[in-house]
């Protein structure tokens, strides 16, 4: 590592809320994030219900601090349950406590408002931000939710930005984040596996309407620093049981 630098160990990832066994997942998703001791994690899809919160749960068993944000619109989320008592957000976990956090309510016709977010905090030596883009098939709703989300993430010094963008890399409606964040698979290893949805066939959960093999996890960069490597993680079991029906994306930085 270069002399004056500090190594960051970065991880996004989709939990995919209340679905599935997600009792059992939650104790699979654990098991990945201890074995990995990230460093800051952005997470999407994270539930909060009958006073617990799976970001803060996650927190107390890595020794992380934590942030949440609950969606202002969870209604068509809970409707897919059939609870109208479980909330959703997007979450950041770190090893250092946020000095700042901010809020981004992603822009959306109100026909399709399910509330996606933007979640920024500065915490430790980043400042980090993790966002959930909309899954419509309208790609224009997402090419908006990408440019507030570029213009959101505009900071000084490094900026880290993370999550499921529900497009892959040479999607045009990518195009507000490509212009200003590094694409940490293509600044490390473009050769890499890098599919974080339906990259396995023996994957046992719905995998909708994208076709298979979808890069559509991310981590970016903007400002100093480097991709030093990247690769997925949570994409088998863990005792069994699928964590997630995306894959985490690891990227190791310096900055």
């Amino acid at each position: 590592m270069t002399e004056g630098w500090v190594a960051v160990r970065v991880v996004t990832w989709n939990l995919w809320w209340r679905f599935g066994p997600w009792q059992e997942r939650q104790k699979a998703i654990r098991s990945v994030l201890r074995d990995l001791r990230p460093d800051v994690v952005g997470l999407q899809e994270v539930w909060a219900a009958d006073g617990e919160n799976l970001a803060e749960w996650l927190a107390d068993e890595l020794g992380l601090y934590w942030t949440w944000a609950a969606s202002p619109a969870p209604e068509r989320w809970r409707a897919r349950i059939g609870d109208p008592s479980v909330d959703i957000g997007t979450a950041v976990l770190s090893r250092w406590p946020a000095e700042e956090t901010e809020v981004l309510r992603l822009p959306v016709p109100p026909e399709l408002d399910d509330g996606r977010l933007g979640l920024y905090a500065r915490t430790g030596p980043v400042s980090f931000v993790t966002a959930h883009l909309t899954s419509v098939p309208t790609a224009g709703v997402r090419s908006e939710q990408a440019a507030a989300l570029a213009e959101f993430a505009r900071r000084d010094g490094t900026v880290i930005v993370t999550g499921d963008f529900n497009a892959e890399p040479d999607d045009p409606e990518l195009r507000p984040l490509r212009r200003d964040f590094r694409d940490a698979w293509t600044q490390a290893d473009p050769a890499a596996p890098a599919a974080t949805w339906a990259w396995d066939p023996e994957l046992p959960y719905s995998q909708g309407t994208l076709r298979q093999g979808a890069r559509i996890d991310y981590v970016q960069l903007g400002g100093p620093g480097s991709v030093r490597q990247v690769h997925r993680a949570g994409d088998r079991p863990v005792d069994g049981v699928w964590p997630s029906d995306h894959a985490a994306v690891v990227a190791d930085i310096e900055l």
